[in-house]
């Protein structure tokens, strides 16, 4: 094989059944993980709900394949499953939630999924996008350049959010104490809900 000049352009590689299949077992986990930690339990569960949404997110990656970022899929894929969830909850019977309001925008609400009242009280009071960006950085660990990519702004306007929402938490707890209120991911279901490629079998990286 000849070598590759200095400088010279290296073409990606094809992103074909192989590249989804390397996608899907990279990534399921923590797609499904972000639904299931964001939506009501269903018999101690998200149950089939968090599956189709991840399906989805993958159908839709395999679709707009051209337009994933190189080295930077996992973002992508968070920020798609942002607007899955967002159009998932417009569809979904209201759900009555004390304290916690109902946004019409990508927001995870921590009322569907903590039973944590005092938690929840003090999320609530956030911004939609203060509630976002902490349950990114906390729950799913995104923080630097992936959180920049995941909300479509720079490194420096991710960490100052960052800051900023991690702030507002402080203030709002503060505030509570002040005025005294003292999964096992389902690979096979996932993968059987996503309609383009077929794939092996993968194993739950836990076990």
């Amino acid at each position: 094989m000849p070598a590759i000049p200095p400088g010279a352009p290296v073409t990606p590689p094809p992103r074909d059944d192989a590249w989804f299949e390397a996608l899907f077992t990279a990534h399921t986990t923590a797609v499904y993980r972000y639904f299931r930690r964001r939506l009501p339990a269903q018999g101690g569960g998200a149950g089939p709900d968090a599956e189709d949404l991840t399906a989805e997110v993958f159908a839709t990656a395999w679709r707009r394949r051209a337009d994933l970022p190189e080295d930077a899929e996992l973002p992508w894929l968070y920020r798609t499953a942002g607007f899955v969830l967002a159009n998932h909850r417009r569809k979904m019977r209201p759900v009555l939630v004390a304290d916690v309001p109902e946004e019409p925008d990508d927001v995870d609400p921590m009322s569907l999924a903590l039973g944590d009242d005092h938690v929840r009280r003090v999320l609530g009071v956030l911004s939609p996008r203060d509630r976002r960006i902490l349950l990114l950085n906390a729950w799913d660990g995104v923080s630097g350049d992936e959180l920049a990519e995941v909300l479509g702004v720079s490194r420096g306007g991710a960490d100052a959010a960052l800051s900023r929402a991690r702030s507002r938490l402080r203030e709002a707890w503060a505030a509570q104490a002040r005025a005294g209120d003292t999964g096992e991911v389902p690979v096979a279901q996932v993968r059987a809900r996503t309609a383009m490629p077929t794939l092996r079998p993968v194993q739950d990286p836990e076990r």
